[in-house]
């Protein structure tokens, strides 16, 4: 419930969004302005998320494919490729972990290996992820010592699609502490399940429990997150790689507020819920949207969305 709570501060908090002017990206070249009509045509990638005071995310391409995301405070994750498949996503930097709207102060490396089944779908996630806490300031100094090895956890996914429609369908995770000198196993799990409407998620329900000799135990945390009144022109996640919004997604625990980057569409309200209380109450939250010409989304819930020409 405080996560809840901290995520409806932060989105109540947001300011509106100023006007976004015409930019470069890192070679020079022109990008979409996003609140014109710029006449453009033809394939095309997104590259920036923005708001009035912060750049959110940066996308860095080699070519047609994504390679390098930077977020907020240095963080980096880079992304290699096999082929035409994402095989690794290596991250370093600063997450969002109690989700209170702002990045944490640990720092966070992980490394996510990809695996696909034999229809080429994304099956398997393993992740090996490390926490460095800074040490507390010694007297008289008053800055923080340098960072340190707090933990370090392995986690698993494992993937499941409709047997019907092919879209994903449950994913389930499990995870446990990675200690030296102690035999491993798995400690948490949770599940999440995927709802549609047409080709849009409306909803994703995940439960957080522990495991207890191999086997699942009641749910201890339980959330809703529904997404409403879909418009129908086009979702910018369209142009990112599915390995990639899954890896985003599944980076912090409270990641499937943002389970819209699967739709095609956009949903102009989304819905939370803590599912523990005997009565749920919803916190629902409603944007408008801009688009291009073309009909790309280019702003929505205080975020603006920056195109540049493949």
């Amino acid at each position: 419930m405080k996560r809840l709570f901290y995520f409806i501060l932060l989105v109540a908090g947001i300011a509106s969004v100023h006007s976004c002017k015409d930019l470069t990206d890192e070679e020079g070249n022109p990008l979409i302005d996003l609140n014109e009509s710029s006449g453009f045509n033809g394939p095309r990638a997104l590259f920036r998320e923005i708001t009035d005071s912060d750049t959110i995310a940066e996308y860095q391409y080699n070519g047609l494919l994504l390679t390098k995301v930077i977020t907020d405070k240095y963080s980096v994750a880079n992304v290699m490729w096999s082929g035409d498949k994402i095989s690794q996503i290596d991250f370093k930097g600063h997450l969002d972990n109690d989700g209170d709207g702002d990045l944490d102060e640990d720092s966070i490396v992980y490394t996510q290996l990809f695996t696909y089944g034999n229809l080429g779908r994304l099956t398997i996630i393993s992740e090996n992820r490390s926490t460095f806490k800074r040490g507390l300031p010694i007297p008289p100094s008053t800055t923080p010592g340098p960072y340190a090895l707090n933990s370090k956890v392995k986690i698993l996914y494992d993937l499941n699609y409709s047997s019907t429609t092919g879209k994903l369908d449950i994913i389930n995770m499990k995870s446990g502490a990675d200690v030296i000198g102690v035999p491993f196993v798995y400690q948490d799990y949770s599940k999440s399940w995927y709802t549609y409407l047409g080709d849009n998620v409306s909803k994703v329900e995940r439960h957080y429990g522990k495991i207890n000799a191999g086997v699942n135990g009641p749910a201890t945390e339980r959330y809703a997150f529904e997404f409403l009144n879909y418009d129908s022109q086009i979702n910018p996640y369209t142009l990112l790689p599915f390995a990639f919004k899954v890896s985003t997604v599944l980076a912090v625990k409270n990641g499937d507020k943002k389970s819209f980057v699967f739709s095609p569409n956009n949903p102009k309200r989304i819905a939370i819920t803590d599912l523990v209380p005997p009565i749920p109450t919803p916190v629902i939250f409603s944007t408008s949207y801009r688009y291009d010409a073309q009909t790309y989304m280019t702003q929505g819930f205080a975020v603006n969305y920056i195109y540049k020409p493949m």
